[in-house]
């Protein structure tokens, strides 16, 4: 492998970056097709980050990524799986884009907090006018009265 394997390079998260010493890889043998090739072939790849120690996240986005990852880490490690691929690269690719994806959805900021409002008059009558003509059409679908 060359200087710029997938191993090597950090791991850009939005405004942040992963680096590479964070990361920890680890390969071994995949499930599914591939025939004799998968029976030799160390094609799996897991990609693990210690999100609870990684300095490159700093306090708050630590502290975010921790609570909204809650469920998904073993000991403060966020660990994410690819093997759908038959080769290596493309295993190591598809985890590095889903770690980052995972982690810049933990560590966006929250949305802002939404402020009620009263409806405005003619928001009101627009209602009362719609809510009026359903009626209308469903006492046009009923049988008249008999007498």
């Amino acid at each position: 492998m060359t200087g710029s394997d997938e191993t090597t390079k950090g791991l850009a998260v939005g405004p942040v970056t992963v680096p590479a010493e964070e990361l920890r890889w680890r390969f071994s043998r995949s499930s599914g097709p591939g025939g004799q090739h998968v029976n030799t072939s160390d094609t799996r790849v897991s990609l693990s980050l210690d999100v609870a120690s990684c300095r490159a996240l700093g306090a708050t986005r630590r502290a975010r990524a921790l609570e909204r990852l809650e469920g998904r880490l073993v000991d403060g490690v966020l660990t994410v799986s690819a093997q759908s691929h038959r080769s290596q690269t493309r295993n190591r690719v598809e985890a590095r884009e889903r770690m980052a994806r995972l982690l810049e959805e933990a560590i966006a900021p929250p949305p802002p907090e939404r402020r009620s409002r009263r409806p405005s008059r003619a928001a009101k009558r627009r209602r009362v006018d719609a809510k009026r003509r359903r009626g209308e059409v469903k006492r046009s679908r009923s049988r008249p009265p008999m007498d």
